[in-house]
């Protein structure tokens, strides 16, 4: 069974080394991918999971993922309580299982075909991910009928942003919250891309490597998905030979893109 994990503990973390070796505990035939976004980050946690979740997979795959930065409440917590565990099935058989904290289900809030709460305590351990998660998954994943509770209310789970940046992946290509569609600035003009103080020209184009070397792509990239006959297709700002995200001065997931065309 395909498990991943996406999560913010950081790149080779001993924590991801706990929550694997419990999940195996609870599910032993689980086979663990990770993924790690930056911390705190829900809005690179749900890219990464519609991502995964929203494209072709093996049967049973599941998602598990954890980013709770417990912003839900800015009063002290008792007993370490958290944002609540929940659950999505998604259109492709894939299932999710995370925290509703920020951005983490909306990009596939609108696709799901069920999203409820998971019957499990949302407080009882600082590392809840390890301590108390995983066993509440391994219910899910099993079917078992107590393992699900009521189903979220629409309003729970928040829109996407528009024009942030989403993902930055290991070329230091920017993956954006840009839709690809009739509003995008038209092909072969050029676009004033700012992010932070940064500003940079971009050649607005139908393919990333349709710009010469040096330059910025403004384009869809290889990031989106297909539900129900609607494609969704996201911008990328791509520096062909280089890093788009050192060329705008390294800015975190969640930044503003503001985009001014020509003409």
């Amino acid at each position: 069974m395909l498990v991943h994990i996406v999560a913010d503990y950081g790149q080779g973390d001993l924590a991801f080394a706990e929550v694997v070796q419990r999940m195996k505990l609870h599910l032993p035939d689980a086979e663990p991918v990770l993924t790690p976004v930056p911390p705190f980050s829900t809005l690179a946690a749900g890219f990464c999971v519609a991502q995964i979740g929203l494209n072709e997979a093996p049967p049973g795959t599941i998602i598990y993922h954890n980013v709770a930065p417990r912003e839900d409440d800015e009063e002290a917590r008792t007993e370490n309580e958290g944002e609540r565990l929940a659950f999505a099935l998604l259109p492709t058989g894939v299932r999710v299982v995370g925290v509703n904290a920020g951005y983490a289900f909306s990009f596939v809030r609108d696709a799901a075909e069920e999203l409820r709460w998971a019957t499990v305590s949302a407080e009882g351990s600082q590392f809840r991910s390890r301590d108390l998660f995983p066993r509440a998954a391994a219910g899910i994943a099993s079917g078992r009928p107590d393992s699900l509770a009521e189903e979220l209310e629409y309003s729970d789970v928040p829109e996407v942003p528009v024009n942030r940046v989403a993902y930055v992946d290991g070329y230091g290509n920017l993956k954006t919250t840009i839709r690809s569609g009739a509003d995008s600035p038209p092909s072969g003009s050029v676009a004033r891309v700012r992010i932070g103080n940064a500003r940079v020209e971009a050649r607005v184009s139908d393919g990333s490597f349709e710009v010469e070397e040096g330059n910025l792509a403004f384009a869809p990239g290889s990031s989106g998905w297909t539900v129900k006959g609607r494609e969704t297709a996201w911008i990328e700002l791509f520096l062909r030979s280089g890093s788009a995200w050192d060329e705008f001065g390294r800015p975190p997931v969640g930044s503003k893109i503001e985009v001014e065309a020509d003409g």
